[in-house]
């Protein structure tokens, strides 16, 4: 089983980490009509599985990272307590990428068709 590239999964995890926080979002929209207003369990329900998907996404993605970029353990640390809190995975995704942990290695990236020959 071949593993997808190194581009393609930092391109997943940035997608994740900002799925992951839009549904941060619509799930306490969904416990404050259920919690607070009281008028329906319907924002749970929708929004609740689909965050959990996400969370679990993102989480895969982190650790995927951290294995094929060799990330510090810090870095992975911050990776999951990030999840754990409203929109931090934002914060972390951009934290990331200045910090060179979502730079693609030399040599990793897509690989370049083979070299033609003169008169093929």
């Amino acid at each position: 089983m071949k593993l997808p590239s190194t581009p393609a999964v930092i391109r997943l995890f940035r997608a994740l980490a900002i799925a992951e926080a839009f549904s941060w979002a619509a799930l306490l929209i969904g416990m404050f009509l259920k919690w607070v207003t009281r008028t329906t369990e319907l924002g749970v329900e929708i929004a609740g599985p689909i965050h959990g998907a996400f969370f679990i996404g993102y989480g895969i993605s982190a650790l995927t990272l951290w294995k094929m970029q060799r990330w510090p353990f810090r870095a992975a640390l911050f990776a999951g307590l990030s999840a754990m809190f409203p929109f931090a995975t934002i914060g972390f995704e951009r934290w990331a990428g200045r910090h060179g942990y979502l730079d693609v290695p030399a040599g990793k990236g897509t690989p370049t068709p083979a070299r033609q020959t003169a008169g093929t």
